[in-house]
């Protein structure tokens, strides 16, 4: 399916999920690092993913393959990196990165959200990084992709991409949404913190990973 159509029928989805998250642990969610960490960078960077006209170059970017190749390989390298810090070094050993490098991922996690709706790796990185309570964590992520998925969702409903067909696929998808949400909820209660970062970027790696095939096979 084209990237459009697929962002269509997810957004409004995940739009739910994160409301229904950020509704129940709001109290969890890292405004420090929310307003001042990530939303900081994250906004003027979808912005500039999201409106061709402050950097033209960038439009053309959606249709190539080249750039989701590039794209998964980089989350790939990053949850791969993670993994290898996790055997030699406990959760509370971790230590955020400096504020030039995660500023630059998260402005970077920025223009790749407002291109495909899927800055999500970095932003994990960065903030995986600094918040080690797995609690905060997911608040706090829930949070942001939240409020810029709402503009995303906004945007496509002012153009058009949002639109009775995408809702009909959005509907089909809710199933999924409402058993993963509660299979999530569970074995968010029963992961140590160890185990749950473990969890988050083996995730990572195996999503760069199937991405990274589909973008080579297809190429």
């Amino acid at each position: 399916m084209p990237i459009d159509a697929v962002l269509a029928a997810l957004l409004p989805v995940n739009v739910l999920l994160s409301a229904y998250l950020t509704a129940r642990y709001w109290r969890a969610v890292d405004t420090r690092v929310l307003l001042r960490r990530v939303l900081a960078w994250m906004v003027p960077g979808m912005a500039i993913g999201m409106l061709p006209s402050l950097v033209p170059q960038l439009a053309a970017l959606r249709g190539q393959g080249a750039i989701r190749t590039l794209f998964a390989a980089f989350v790939v390298v990053l949850a791969s990196s993670e993994l290898w810090r996790a055997r030699r070094a406990s959760t509370a050993e971790a230590r955020p990165l400096s504020a030039p490098l995660a500023a630059l991922s998260l402005l970077g996690a920025g223009v790749v959200h407002g291109l495909f709706a899927c800055g999500g790796p970095m932003l994990v990185y960065v903030v995986g990084r600094e918040l080690t309570d797995k609690a905060r964590f997911r608040a706090t992520l829930s949070a942001v992709w939240l409020l810029l998925n709402l503009v995303l969702v906004i945007s496509y409903v002012a153009d058009g991409t949002i639109g009775r067909a995408s809702l009909e696929r959005s509907g089909v998808l809710l199933g999924a949404l409402i058993a993963g949400l509660v299979i999530g909820e569970w074995l968010h209660g029963k992961l140590s913190v160890e185990r749950f970062r473990l969890a988050v970027f083996t995730l990572l790696f195996f999503a760069g990973g199937a991405l990274l095939v589909r973008s080579v096979i297809g190429a």
